[in-house]
């Protein structure tokens, strides 16, 4: 399943973003990946090493724990520290795997269930630079709004399509999920957003309590923690 979520960050952050992101230190995408991403990949990403970074990445995190969409859709319980990234001047990120686990700086190491696109580029600045998302139903092509972020299924293989003008910046990091599996974290997600839809169309009721009560010994009975 892959999840639009909208608005994690509204116009004027992406704007102080972007401001702060003209000024940090860009190094070879490389130098995150392994032998077979390197092979593919051919982008710039923000010097993990620089004080810049720091205040960024906190700032994402904040952003993404505060946002109730993406709480609800992803059921976080490990997120990865955010990473920046640039494509210009042709540059592109061929079809790839994530790795199923990552280093943590809390835990030591997280499995990676779901991978995250913060755009940080309006859609009409650049040409190219879909992220293309192969999954059971075909392929997706995805590319949002500034300030939105999709989320899908890190072990699905995926790419970035050369930008051929202007400048592609997005933020991306990995989630470990307290539910594992795609299917039954999609069956709760389905069944949140209606107990929300109900509650705000009829208000409390015995029915929307009998729900609710499902939800959460459904997530009980599912998750890892």
């Amino acid at each position: 399943m892959m999840y639009h979520i909208p608005g994690v960050l509204n116009p004027d952050e992406v704007a102080q973003f972007r401001a702060q992101l003209d000024q940090a230190p860009w190094i070879d995408g490389r130098a995150t990946v392994g032998n077979q991403g390197a092979q593919v990949k051919n982008n710039q990403q923000v010097d993990t090493q620089s004080p810049l970074y720091a205040t960024l990445q906190a700032a994402v995190l904040q952003a993404v724990n505060q946002h109730a969409l993406f709480f609800a859709a992803a059921l976080p319980r490990q997120i990865s520290s955010p990473l920046f990234n640039r494509y210009q001047q042709q540059e592109t990120y061929g079809f790839h795997v994530d790795g199923a686990v990552r280093s943590h700086p809390q835990s030591g190491w997280m499995r990676t269930d779901l991978s995250a696109t913060l755009f940080l580029s309006e859609p009409d600045s650049y040409e190219g630079g879909e992220l293309v998302v192969n999954d059971t139903y075909g392929q997706h092509s995805v590319k949002l709004p500034a300030g939105d972020l999709v989320l899908y299924p890190s072990s699905s293989l995926h790419c970035v399509t050369p930008v051929t003008a202007g400048v592609r910046v997005a933020s991306f990091m990995w989630i470990q999920s307290m539910i594992r599996d795609d299917k039954k974290r999609g069956m709760l997600f389905d069944l949140d957003r209606n107990i929300q839809a109900l509650r705000s169309r009829h208000g409390e009721s015995d029915e929307v309590l009998s729900l609710l009560n499902l939800y959460h010994n459904l997530l009980r009975e599912w998750s890892e923690i």
